[in-house]
C-alpha cells in the first residue's frame, strides 16, 4: 500500500498535529517575537515569507489558488476580503484544515477558502486548474519532494506561478543538527538542495526560475511555460 507523500515519516509527523505546527503558526502571526526567533533559530528573515505570501493578494477576481500544504493557514495572510479568489487549502491532516478554516474566519476570507484533504504526490485536481500554487515550508516535509513538484506544476495553468519555501540541505553545517533532529521527530523528509529545486522546476518546463536564500530557508518562484 502506497503511503501518502504528506504522511508521517516518523513519530509525530504531519499526519498528526505536532506541537511544532502550532509553534510555527504562532511565530508567523507575531512578527516581532517570531522574527527574532527565526533569526536566531534558522538565521532567516521572516519578512521574506510575508513578501512571498503577498503575491496572492495581487491576483484578480476569478483566479484560483492552491495552497499545499496549508498547515495552519499562515499563507492566508496574502488573501484579501472580497477579493473574489477561489483559494483551495490542501493538506493531508484534517486538524490542519480545521485550523486553516479558523484562520480564514479570523481574517474574514472564509467565503473564498475551500479546504481539501489531499496527498501532494497525487493531487485530486485537473491539469491546469490553478493560476497560482503556493507551498510555504512544505518541500522539506515530503518523503518525495521531486514528485511533489511534478504534481504542483501539473495542476498549474500555462503562464501560472508556483512559489514557496523550503529548508534546504545545502545551507551549511550550522543547520545540520536542526535537519537531523527534524527527521528523527518525523517532521522533515529527505529534503533537497537549492540546485535540486531549480532543476526540478526547470525539468517541468518552468521558466524564470529563481531561488533566494535566507539562512536555512530558500524561497523559490517559477512560471509554467
Amino acid at each position: 500500500m502506497r503511503l501518502p507523500l504528506l504522511s508521517r515519516v516518523g513519530l509525530g509527523g504531519w499526519s498528526d498535529d505536532p506541537l511544532w505546527g502550532t509553534v510555527y503558526d504562532w511565530t508567523v502571526e507575531h512578527p516581532r517575537v517570531g522574527g527574532a526567533l527565526w533569526a536566531v533559530a534558522i538565521q532567516s528573515d521572516l519578512r521574506r515569507l510575508y513578501a512571498a505570501a503577498a503575491e496572492t493578494g495581487r491576483l484578480p477576481a476569478g483566479s484560483a489558488v492552491l495552497d499545499v500544504p496549508c498547515g495552519g493557514g499562515v499563507a492566508l495572510r496574502g488573501l484579501k476580503p472580497g477579493q473574489g479568489v477561489r483559494y483551495v487549502a490542501a493538506d493531508i491532516a484534517q486538524k490542519m484544515l480545521d485550523r486553516t478554516v479558523d484562520a480564514a474566519y479570523e481574517r474574514g476570507v472564509e467565503d473564498q477558502v475551500e479546504p481539501r484533504l489531499a496527498d501532494v504526490g497525487d493531487l485530486p485536481f485537473a491539469d491546469g486548474e490553478f493560476d497560482l500554487v503556493v507551498s510555504f515550508t512544505g518541500l522539506h516535509c515530503f518523503p518525495d519532494p521531486a514528485r511533489a513538484v511534478v504534481e504542483m506544476v501539473r495542476v498549474l495553468r500555462p503562464g501560472g506561478v508556483i512559489t514557496g519555501s523550503a529548508i534546504l540541505n545545502d545551507t551549511g553545517l550550522q543547520h545540520e543538527p536542526m535537519r537531523q533532529m527534524g527527521r528523527l521527530a518525523g517532521l522533515l523528509g529527505p529534503g533537497c538542495t537549492g540546485e535540486e529545486v531549480q532543476r526540478w522546476l526547470g525539468g517541468q518546463r518552468c521558466v524564470d526560475v529563481t531561488l533566494d536564500r535566507s539562512g536555512a530557508m530558500g524561497y523559490f518562484r517559477a512560471v509554467k511555460g
